[in-house]
This record gives structure tokens, sequence and C-alpha cells, in this order.
């Protein structure tokens, strides 16, 4: 059985510049996100909007995500030479993610409940002045989201001037090889706080220039939808990290097919594989060939899938049959 050496990724992946630019661009928004966050649940309070209210507490688990986001780079790059974190500190951002996704069902379900006593007791609202807050609630989602986007799409080509055969491009049509999913969760969650806003400001202008009172509820409702639609994608999305559930990932059938493949010859065949993500955009994988070969190799093997580099680590196993 052979291994490869994981040692120098698991030090030295996170901290580049586009690492340390994700960073300052999440504890920057997460600082104009809480500020904004006040002004529209006092707003909302002090001018009777239940769609102000919903934006700004869906502007609460923003600032909670973004801050949970700040947290993971730092303790990623505090432990990052911890012995005891075998594939590295990648994971803490991936924790926090699912963390916050959990908050956010507990607020869309608060949202509900407030929207829902709305339209049985409708009182009074303040439309000007609720308005121009949603506005501006608006215009900082929009500064966020440029932020983030910017650095989002950056880390999106990291590998764009890496030289792969056809087989690996064809991978990188379907995987998020080089993406930042603590930055990609936090970019998605900017977007949708900016939906809510529009939500808020339509739902506003409804009432104020057609006496529709239903509507601001009725939109702080929708805007509650949209929370939980986001968080349970954020837990499909951690929960499937954390689990190790990658062994639907087209990489998987790309490694057992390039082995049995390139090894034909030989009559080798995959008899055993698991695959699983360690990081951003990188994989482990451990897999068992039973071959005719009496002198296969473990680095035969690799060779096989060397074009996936995402594929950081492999344990090979080969059993050679007697006859």
């Amino acid at each position: 059985m052979h291994t490869h050496d994981l040692s120098a990724w698991q030090h030295d992946h996170h901290f580049g510049a586009d690492t340390a630019s994700a960073e300052r661009s999440t504890r920057l928004v997460m600082w104009i996100t809480a500020a904004m966050m006040v002004v529209e649940i006092g707003a909302g309070w002090w001018f009777n909007s239940m769609a102000l209210l919903a934006d700004g507490w869906h502007m609460s688990s923003h600032a909670l995500a973004i801050g949970l986001s700040a947290f993971a780079y730092a303790a990623a790059r505090r432990y990052a030479r911890d012995p005891r974190f075998a594939f590295g500190t990648w994971k803490i951002e991936v924790l926090g993610g699912f963390a916050s996704a959990l908050v956010l069902l507990g607020i869309a379900a608060l949202m509900v409940v407030g929207s829902l006593e709305r339209l049985w007791s409708p009182s009074a609202i303040h439309y000007p002045e609720a308005i121009s807050v949603a506005v501006l609630g608006l215009v900082v989602n929009l500064v966020c989201a440029r932020l983030l986007g910017g650095t989002h799409h950056g880390h999106g080509h990291d590998h764009a001037g890496h030289g792969h055969d056809h087989h690996a491009h064809d991978h990188h049509a379907h995987d998020d090889h080089g993406h930042d999913l603590n930055l990609r969760s936090a970019y998605l969650h900017v977007v949708a706080d900016a939906a809510t806003s529009v939500l808020a400001i339509a739902a506003l202008l409804g009432g104020w220039f057609y006496g529709w009172a239903w509507l601001d509820p009725a939109m702080g409702i929708v805007g509650a939808v949209l929370v939980a639609v986001w968080a349970k994608g954020l837990l499909k999305e951690t929960g499937k990290v954390l689990l190790d559930r990658e062994m639907d990932h087209p990489v998987t059938a790309e490694i057992r097919e390039g082995v049995e493949t390139m090894l034909a010859d030989s009559e080798t065949r995959v008899a055993d594989l698991h695959v699983w993500r360690v990081g951003r955009g990188a994989y482990a994988c451990a897999l068992t060939v039973v071959t005719h070969s009496p002198t296969l190799t473990a680095d035969e093997v690799r060779a096989c899938f060397s074009m996936h580099e995402e594929i950081r680590h492999s344990t090979v196993e080969i059993q050679r049959c007697a006859d």
C-alpha cells in the first residue's frame, strides 16, 4: 500500500493572495452589514413595517454568516500547522456555514410568525420613511455583493492558466474546482438579501400608492421563504462535505474509468474506491485494484488519474491474482 504526501498542501493551500483578499472582503462586509442590520430592524419597528423588519432580520442572518466566514478564515490560518488536523483546517469554514444555515431556519420561522400576526392585526405604516430605509438597505446589499463578487469570481479563475488534457477540461465543466465554498456561500447570501430588500420596497410602494396594507406582511412571508430556501441549500451543500458524501461526484466515475481503461492490457480493475473532499476544490481518494500484472506499481495506477489536479492525496492498494 502506498500513499501520496499531503503535508505541503495541507500547510499552504489556504493562504495565497486570493484567500487574504477574501478574508479582508468578508470582514469589511460583516461590519457594513451589521450596521445596516441595526438601522433596518430599528426602522422597521419604529415605522411599523413587517417587510422592513423581515429584511432587517434577514440581514442579521447575513451578518452572522459573514461573521462566521471571517472567523473561519482566521481560525484556519491560526491552526494551519496544527498536526491534529489531518487534512488541514478547511472544514472549519464548512462547519461555520452549516451552523449559519441552522440559525437561518430559526429566523425564517420567526419572520413567518411575525408576518401572520401583522396580517391578523394590521397597523399603520410610515411609508415614506420605511421606503427610504429599505432603499438604503438595498444599496448596501449591492455594495456588499460587489465587494464579495469581485473576489468570488477571481477565485473561480484561479486555475485558468493550468495545462489540462481534454479529460481534465471536461471535468472542470461540472466541478467547482478552485472555488472558495466559504466565500461563495457569503456571496449567495448577499444576493438573496438584496432580493429580500427588493420585495420590501415593492410591498411598501404597493401599500403607499394603492392602499394594499396586506402586501407588507405578505412580502414578509415571501422573504421568509427565500431565507428558508437559501438555508436549505446551504445545509445540503455543507452537510455533503461534512459527511463525506462525495461518491456521487463525477470524478469518482472518471477515476475508475481511467484506471480500468489505461491498464486494460494487464487485466486490472478497481475493486474498491472511496473519494471525499478534504479542502477547497481538493479531494482525497483510496482505491484497491486487482491485477494480473506482477509488476504494476502504485505510481502507475496514480498516473491513470494524474490529470485530475483536484486529487491531492491518494492511497493505492494493489492485490495481485495468483493466476
